[in-house]
């Protein structure tokens, strides 16, 4: 009997999906760069950062809290209760997110001047606050279609969000915003806000057309909030200490001689460097966004060994698939740098964060299981502690070692997040990982690209026949994987 298994054929369908919205998002970000500048790109980042605070706060957790809780019931059959889950999600997005941009709409003068310190930036922060609500409760639709794994419907509609919102935003850019960065900022958050009210009418509309019959009513308020909250404060208290931090890094950094534009130097890394440094992460992204909801049918049906299983192989594709981008972004920073920003600094900086791929790729695997396994509040800690830390980091470091001091902040900050979610997953599930899997494999990265490094042409397609060998040499890489990925493809027969 041939068996169809859902989690693959769905991370297949989202990476294809997540590939094309971070490769049109990629390309946006060259054309802006091209447009406004790197001092432009910096105060982009900088009001983005504001408006993810805000986007942030407003969310309040319940887009995981609605996959998670979805996920549950129907992990338990009980499908007719996903009626009072959405409902009862609905109503504290439309609280929490209704507050939240009330709040950003009276204080936007004084974010724009005191935080931001440009009063061309006002009208940006405000035009965010109105569609505030409308990107929360969207939110929480995308939660529930991913819960339930409808992921097909969900990837088409979020292409097309996608697309009107490139329409829009570049419509706008061309016509209306000139060569102005402040007109720049608010053409792509008006472009944002008109395409999340087309995802929100498509999915409302697709909810209403299953005529899925209720169940009894059941009590969620307080499952919701027990998930809820402190995803949000995690949440909240993450991207607050980073919008702090974001604020913060152009003014330390001016106080460092070695930097002539402290802004271009912020929107190099921000606006440039990280947005090629995560492109080849989406695949894992499609991952992460199934395992949550994934992991939590599993607990609620007590399959521990399914829970195992998935923990097991997830962790060790993500650190091959990180291991293999380590240094193939290591080999080719230069020339994409070049090809997409004309920048020699962009591709000096890629190269740097290139070697911190594998702990970047793995911890997003590792705090989706972590999450789906409901482990929240742990969360919470990790994130708080290391996030505050790297905002005293780079308070100390900046002024004397510029950005090289960021770099040393933003690594050991994430490592140590990273150990520690791990440490948890692992308690949690009773697995234990040998040293030997991660130390072959990243010598074996560093081994492949020391050899290819000379090579006058073809560097990257050398680098991946080397690396293939090295790695079946070690034993890392082994038949069983192979056939492995072949029966998932194949379908094979169970």
């Amino acid at each position: 009997m041939s068996r169809k298994l859902p989690i693959f054929y769905s991370a297949l369908l989202l990476t294809g999906v997540n590939l094309l919205l971070r490769f049109v998002g990629t390309s946006f970000q060259v054309y802006l760069s091209a447009r406004i500048g790197a001092e432009g790109i910096g105060l982009l980042q900088l009001v983005m950062s504001v408006g993810s605070l805000s986007m942030v706060a407003g969310m309040a957790g319940i887009r995981t809290a609605t996959m998670y809780l979805t996920a549950e019931e129907l992990g338990k059959n009980r499908p007719g209760n996903t009626k009072w889950v959405l409902s009862g999600c609905l109503g504290y997005s439309v609280l929490c997110s209704g507050a939240v941009a009330m709040l950003v709409y009276v204080f936007a003068p004084y974010l724009a001047e005191s935080w931001i310190r440009n009063a061309d930036t006002l009208q940006a922060i405000r035009l965010f606050s109105l569609f505030l609500p409308v990107n929360c409760l969207t939110g929480v639709m995308v939660g529930y279609f991913t819960g339930a794994n409808r992921i097909g419907t969900l990837a088409a509609v979020e292409v097309a969000e996608q697309g009107c919102s490139m329409v829009c935003t570049l419509s706008l850019l061309h016509f209306w915003a000139e060569e102005s960065a402040a007109l720049c900022c608010q053409a792509v958050v008006l472009g944002s806000g008109l395409s999340s009210c087309l995802t929100l009418l498509c999915l409302t509309v697709l909810r209403l057309l299953e005529r899925r019959k209720a169940g009894p009513r059941i009590p969620i308020a307080r499952r919701l909030v027990d998930v809820a909250v402190p995803l949000a404060l995690a949440d909240d208290l993450k991207t607050g200490i980073n919008t702090v931090e974001n604020l913060m890094v152009p003014r330390r950094l001016a106080m460092y001689t070695g930097i002539l534009s402290p802004l271009a130097a912020f929107g190099i890394i921000s606006g440039m460097v990280f947005p090629i440094l995560m492109f080849p992460a989406c695949i894992l992204y499609g991952l992460a966004e199934l395992l949550i909801p994934e992991l939590a049918r599993c607990a609620a049906a007590g399959s521990r060994m399914r829970i195992r299983y998935l923990v097991r192989r997830s962790i060790r594709l993500a650190a091959l698939y990180g291991a293999l981008f380590s240094g193939l972004m290591f080999l080719t920073a230069e020339g994409l740098c070049m090809r997409f920003y004309e920048s020699t600094e962009a591709g000096q900086q890629l190269r740097l964060y290139a070697l911190l791929i594998p702990m970047l790729y793995c911890d997003a695997i590792v705090d989706a299981m972590t999450k789906g396994l409901g482990q929240q509040k742990k969360c919470v800690k990790y994130n708080i502690f290391t996030s505050t830390l790297d905002v005293i980091f780079l308070y100390i470091l900046l002024p004397k070692y510029g950005m090289t001091g960021y770099f040393i902040s933003f690594f050991v900050t994430h490592l140590i997040n990273f150990l520690l979610s791990l440490r948890c997953l692992l308690k949690i599930t009773g697995l234990r990982l040998p040293l030997r899997m991660p130390v072959l494999a990243f010598g074996s990265v560093a081994a492949a690209v020391w050899m290819v490094s000379h090579a006058a042409t073809g560097q990257a397609f050398l680098y991946i026949i080397v690396l293939g060998c090295l790695l079946s040499l070690t034993g890392i890489l082994r038949r069983s994987d192979i056939r492995w990925v072949k029966g998932l493809i194949l379908r094979a027969k169970t």
